[in-house]
C-alpha cells in the first residue's frame, strides 16, 4: 500500500484539501493529512509536518498556497518523498525552480484526477 500524505488536509468537505484525502483513500492509499492547523481529518490525526510522520511518505499532494509550500520543500527533501504533486494553485514559479534546483520529483498537475477520481463529484 501506498502511503500519501496530503499537505494542507482540511476538515473542511468542500475544501480540495479534504476532498484529496478522501479521494486518495477511496482508491486504497494510505493517507496522511498534513495541516498545523487541524487535530484530525475524516477522523484521522493530523501531523504539523511530513518530518513528524515517523514512516516514509511516497507521495506527497500539496494544496497550500505557494509562499507556503515553497517554505515545506525542505522537509520535503529532508523525507526523502518521491514523488511530489503541486496541484492547481499552490504552484508558482519560483516554488517550481527552488523544487526543481533540489532536484526534487515534481508533478505539476491535480492529483485527484491523475488517480481517477472527479474532484467536483467529492
Amino acid at each position: 500500500m501506498r502511503t500519501v500524505a496530503v499537505v494542507g488536509a482540511s476538515s473542511d468537505r468542500h475544501k480540495f484539501g479534504n476532498k484529496a484525502f478522501r479521494a486518495f483513500a477511496a482508491e486504497g492509499y494510505k493517507v496522511i493529512p498534513i495541516n498545523p492547523n487541524e487535530r484530525s481529518v475524516e477522523g484521522v490525526a493530523t501531523y504539523a509536518s511530513v518530518l513528524d510522520v515517523p514512516e516514509p511518505i511516497d507521495i506527497a499532494t500539496v494544496y497550500v498556497p505557494p509562499e507556503v509550500g515553497i517554505t515545506l520543500l525542505d522537509g520535503f527533501e529532508r523525507k526523502q518523498i518521491a514523488e511530489i504533486w503541486i496541484n492547481p494553485g499552490a504552484e508558482s514559479d519560483e516554488l517550481v525552480a527552488e523544487a526543481r534546483r533540489r532536484k526534487l520529483n515534481i508533478i505539476e498537475a491535480c492529483s485527484i484526477v491523475a488517480i481517477g477520481q472527479n474532484p467536483y463529484s467529492l
